[in-house]
Order: C-alpha cells, then sequence, then structure tokens
C-alpha cells in the first residue's frame, strides 16, 4: 500500500514560506492598521523578535508606513506598492493552492482505487478536516462506500452528513480498513487504533 508523505504533496516548484508570511502580514495590516506586533507573531506563529525584524524589512521595501502617534499603538498603512505586492502574493499562494489540492486528489484517489482493486467494500474515516474532505470526494469516484467517520477529542458531531461517532461507539470487528482522515500525529492515531485492537494491516495512512 503507497503511503502518501507530506512532501510528496507540494507541487514543484512551491511557494516559498516568506512569500506566505509576507502575503499573510500584509493581510493582516490591511484588515487592521493598528494591530501589534504582539498580535501579528501570534497571527502568524513565529517569535516577536522575528516580527520585528519583518516589519522593518518590508517597511524598508515601501510596502506599508509606520505611523506613530504618542501615547497611541503604532499603525501601519499599506502603500500602493503594498497593495500590488499583495495582490500578486495571492494570486501566486491562489495558484499554488490549486496546484496543492489538485495533486493531494490524484493521491488520494491512487490509494482508494488501490483498496477497491483488493476487494475492500467498506472504509471508514479516523478523523474530519480537509484531508477527510478530500479524501470523502475521492470515494465518489471509486467503489468503495463510507462505513462511519470516527472522531476523537474536540470533533464536529456531523461531517458531510455523517454523524461522528466516539471510537467507543464503533464496533471494529467489523471494519474492513480505517483511513486516518484526521488533524492528529500520524503516530498518535496509529497508536490509538493500534490500542483499540485494531491489526496494523487494517490500518491505512493517508
Amino acid at each position: 500500500m503507497h503511503v502518501i508523505d507530506p512532501a510528496e504533496l507540494s507541487p514543484a516548484p512551491g511557494m516559498h514560506p516568506q512569500d506566505i508570511r509576507t502575503l499573510k502580514m500584509l493581510e493582516a495590516i490591511e484588515a487592521e492598521p493598528a494591530r501589534s506586533q504582539r498580535d501579528l507573531a501570534r497571527r502568524l506563529g513565529v517569535s516577536l523578535g522575528l516580527v520585528n525584524a519583518f516589519v522593518k524589512q518590508l517597511a524598508e521595501k515601501g510596502y506599508f508606513k509606520v505611523s506613530r502617534v504618542p501615547k497611541s499603538p503604532a499603525r501601519y498603512i499599506l502603500t500602493p506598492q503594498g497593495a500590488l505586492e499583495k495582490t500578486r502574493l495571492t494570486s501566486e499562494y491562489l495558484e499554488f493552492s490549486y496546484n496543492f489540492y489538485r495533486e493531494a486528489r490524484r493521491k488520494l484517489r491512487r490509494v482508494l482505487a488501490t483498496l477497491a482493486s483488493q476487494g475492500t467494500r467498506d472504509v471508514v474515516f479516523y478523523g474530519t478536516g480537509n484531508v477527510a474532505e478530500m479524501a470523502f470526494i475521492c470515494l465518489q469516484e471509486v467503489p468503495l462506500r463510507l462505513q462511519a467517520v470516527v472522531g476523537d477529542g474536540d470533533c464536529p458531531e456531523k461531517f458531510l452528513g455523517y454523524e461522528v461517532q466516539r471510537p467507543e461507539q464503533v464496533q471494529w470487528a467489523g471494519v474492513e480498513k480505517v483511513l486516518i482522515t484526521g488533524t492528529m500525529p500520524v503516530e498518535e492515531a496509529l497508536e490509538r487504533l493500534l490500542g483499540l485492537g485494531l491489526a496494523r494491516e487494517r490500518i491505512v495512512l493517508l
């Protein structure tokens, strides 16, 4: 069985992480000019020191101006040049996302088609999220049936019309294959399923 490596899902060439950070920074500044650097760091998921250096770098490039008023937070004002750069990066990001989605769907379809060719009829999704949504779409293109959707921890009650069941609600003895489709780390999900008594060959990593 082919296991989808996350690295395989990235189209080549991919979008540089710094370009993505620049886009997110410009979007955040446009949405809320008075946003603090601490808020920007939290939103971008990076350190405060890195945001400080990044703000200086983008300001030097002329993407925004910094307006300072005594006793008030600094305001970051997007310049016409910054707006043009945001538009360019948005277009690049959309193309990157489309290529990523198309490649992920291709690989998911291949995994599901292999299962079907091996005689599998029913599958269970373990986890909800973007991967589960893509897998559900691909499932419509192969002779497989979604038997159940199972979720652990903080998960929705419904997923694409299916009631999300807790692991203890599932009759695992009657499950042919389980696809790990959630956001939980794969190793943790695998350990959890093995702990429920599933044989390793019945668990499919995506």
